[in-house]
């Protein structure tokens, strides 16, 4: 089991090498274009690991599926990342509002945003990993931990109703803040640099900055997120590997959502009803558990229906202005 742990990683990271080191050596601004195949990349990506989970799950390669809080079947495993990887996608949509925002206030280049998100996501893969194993570990030894989660999204989803981005203060931010206090902070960017030097002394660049906004705000996001996914399985290997799939896909589902975000005036509210509704699964769990498929039905359905309200009030916006 260990060794297929370590394979995911060495592939994750093989990916991200791969990323970072051949296909966006340079730094550029990134058209929708170029985000919407690199999303259709890291979605197909997914789509065969899911199909790889199926095959490992089934036959029980290195006896997955054997242990207790594991899927027992391939058809289990299988559905389950794949609710868990949508899931935890379109919370991550969330996140790119927040992300567009930072990006904004900082004036942050549209060329270096993409080193940005590259690191930001990387050092989300360790967070994630390690607020997993320990929710994976409350959920194992403590069951009534699981209502505590499901309260716990359907009072998110409540409060993300009242909640705007426009209001938020990222120099109030409290890694922004330590930052500066213990380490000096240039006052200008110095290309894609996240360190530099001013009067001979090493100094933090803004986009370091940014760059601890991103990671700092992914640990606020992953508080919602993981318990989510708690409410889809508990096996660890699916609930990690989803997570990690979903934000991969993360950076060019930015690029390719930035320009347009205020089209898609529902979407934030599609992602309360989701946020409601897998609560109140996690609530059921023990009681009158909701069949996977129903829950992956009911997902998918509150965000397309909140994808085309948003496209219909949107043409109906456009039509209104143009008579």
């Amino acid at each position: 089991m260990m060794l297929l742990w370590a394979g995911f990683i060495a592939l994750i990271l093989c990916l991200l090498a791969l990323d970072l080191g051949v296909f966006n050596r340079r730094a550029h601004v990134v058209s929708i274009g170029e985000a919407l195949k690199w999303t259709a990349v890291w979605v197909t990506v997914a789509l065969l690991f899911n199909a790889l989970v199926y095959v490992i799950y089934q036959h029980h390669w290195m006896g997955m599926g054997t242990h207790p809080h594991q899927e027992p079947t391939g058809k289990d495993a299988a559905l389950k990342f794949l609710t868990g990887y949508i899931v935890e996608e379109s919370l991550s949509l969330d996140n790119v509002f927040v992300i567009a925002l930072i990006f904004t206030y900082f004036r942050i280049p549209a060329q270096y945003q993409h080193r940005v998100l590259f690191w930001g996501i990387l050092g989300a893969q360790i967070m994630r990993g390690i607020m997993i194993g320990a929710g994976t570990a409350l959920i194992h030894r403590f069951d009534w931990v699981i209502y505590v989660f499901g309260a716990f999204l359907i009072f998110t989803a409540v409060k993300l109703l009242y909640t705007r981005q426009e209001s938020m203060h990222p120099e109030r931010n409290w890694a922004v803040r330590m930052a500066r206090k213990i380490y000096p902070v240039s006052s200008e960017l110095d290309g894609k640099k996240f360190f530099t030097r001013v009067d001979g002394r090493l100094a933090a660049t803004p986009l370091f900055l940014v760059l601890l906004l991103v990671e700092s705000t992914d640990v606020m996001f992953a508080v919602d997120s993981i318990p989510a996914i708690f409410a889809i399985t508990q096996d660890p290997f699916i609930v990690y590997t989803s997570n990690i799939f979903a934000i991969l896909g993360l950076r060019s589902l930015y690029f390719a959502l930035a320009g347009s975000l205020d089209k898609f005036r529902y979407l934030r509210t599609s992602l309360v009803f989701v946020l409601g509704f897998v609560g109140v699964k996690m609530l059921l769990s023990h009681h009158r558990p909701i069949p996977i498929s129903v829950s992956l039905v009911v997902i998918v359905g509150i965000l397309v229906t909140g994808a085309v309200a948003s496209v219909l009030m949107d043409k109906r916006d456009a039509r209104r202005s143009g008579g």
